[in-house]
């Protein structure tokens, strides 16, 4: 492809124009169900993105919401059809409209959406020029990522599964540690009374040891009061944080006056951190923002105002992708971010799902986001996705909503 004075494919990156994007929801299940504040989790409904250029290179993305799939179709690959595929500014001043507009009229979920096509424009872009992304990024800081364990209280599904009791929990959590040689935990608190969140992080405290790290994920499922009883009790357990303890960053300011216990949340409100001193660190995926290029100005203004930043999961093996590029090329990325990998019954890439292993997976060396799409399997999730509807909504308590429940005690 690339001409003997453009080794590294310029001419191609200018020319590859943007011919058609193709979406498919996708069902990812879970090997066994967990709990959480919003009932039972099963997996999620994704929507995978192929953008396709004219130079024959194909792009690949994933969008977080499967409802994003009708936006991208509709709204923003008639905007993108013939634009240049390695323009990413032009292309997202084509996609998205001005965000004083947006407020009135469309919402966040066109950037959220445009956001997985960005992902795919970047394999592009890589791939045009024949590199792994993280070196279009700017090179590699690291070339292993570090992930948690994840923990919780889950269903059985035959000889997988059924951690029910705290002690069952803690039994999963010295499991990985034999088997993987995990060094980082995080799991579920807020389903149950506040006695047994503490017995979980009590007893995965004693089976992984002091040396580990023990991070919490309350969803916002404890109203103020009890997350203050709730922090007082765990505090002698070494938490490194808690996510989300509670359902507003007033609340989490108010509730750092009576605790030293670091926090982070989904909630990407980086001037109300500047205004509050909360929280420590955020947790968010590539897409939130509207996709690579703006997940990593926001990764910048965390570093300027020393708040942490980390990924979370709930991908497929693209989204995981491309959050191993983008923390292999910050330096400042160096805290473990969430890890569901161990518990995915499936995935959409050849080779997936991927699999920490002593709480690290390594950054894929071939170009763009280095993964292929396992075409067998896409047919199978997307089959599942059809015949049964989005599969995280199958365990949801109809009481509560996914996004914006109240807290149960």
């Amino acid at each position: 492809m690339n001409r003997p004075n453009d080794p590294v494919g310029l001419s191609e990156m200018g020319e590859a124009s943007i011919t058609a994007i193709r979406t498919t929801v996708v069902n990812l299940p879970l090997v066994a169900a967990y709990r959480w504040v919003a009932g039972l989790y099963h997996g999620a409904a994704k929507v995978i993105v192929e953008v396709e250029t004219s130079c024959g290179i194909v792009g690949l993305g994933e969008a977080q919401n499967w409802r994003h799939a009708s936006l991208i179709d509709d709204e923003i690959t008639p905007r993108l059809l013939g634009e240049p595929a390695a323009d990413l500014r032009r292309c997202e001043a084509v996609a998205v409209p001005p965000i004083e507009t947006m407020h009135n009229t469309e919402g966040q979920d066109i950037r959220r959406a445009y956001g997985a096509v960005e992902m795919a424009l970047w394999d592009v872009r890589a791939k045009l020029v024949g590199l792994p992304l993280y070196k279009l990024l700017g090179g590699a800081a690291r070339r292993r990522i570090p992930f948690t364990e994840y923990f919780a209280s889950r269903e059985a599904n035959g000889d997988v599964g059924g951690e029910i009791s705290p002690e069952d929990i803690a039994a999963y959590c010295e499991r990985m540690i034999v088997e993987h040689g995990s060094p980082h935990f995080e799991g579920k608190v807020g389903c149950d009374d506040l006695d047994t969140d503490v017995a979980i992080v009590r007893e995965v405290r004693r089976a992984i040891g002091p040396q580990r790290t023990l991070r919490l994920d309350a969803n916002t499922g404890w109203r103020p009061a009890t997350a203050r009883r709730a922090l007082a009790r765990v505090a002698e357990f070494d938490v490194a944080n808690v996510e989300d303890p509670v359902a507003s960053l007033d609340d989490m300011a108010r509730l750092r006056r009576s605790s030293p216990i670091p926090f982070s949340t989904h909630a990407a409100d980086i001037a109300g951190a500047a205004r509050l001193g909360v929280p420590d660190s955020f947790v968010l995926n590539l897409t939130t923002l509207g996709g690579i290029d703006r997940t990593r100005r926001f990764i910048a203004a965390c570093e300027a105002m020393r708040v942490g930043f980390s990924f979370y999961s709930g991908d497929t093996g693209i989204g995981v992708a491309a959050y191993l590029h983008v923390a292999a090329a910050d330096g400042y990325l160096s805290i473990p971010s969430q890890s569901l990998l161990r518990w995915y019954a499936d995935d959409v890439i050849a080779g997936g799902p991927m699999q920490p292993e002593e709480g690290f997976l390594d950054v894929p060396e071939a170009p763009g986001l280095g993964v292929e799409l396992d075409r067998t399997a896409v047919a199978r999730l997307n089959a599942a996705f059809l015949r049964d509807g989005p599969i995280e909504q199958a365990g949801i308590d109809p009481r509560v909503g996914v996004f914006n429940h109240p807290p149960l005690y």
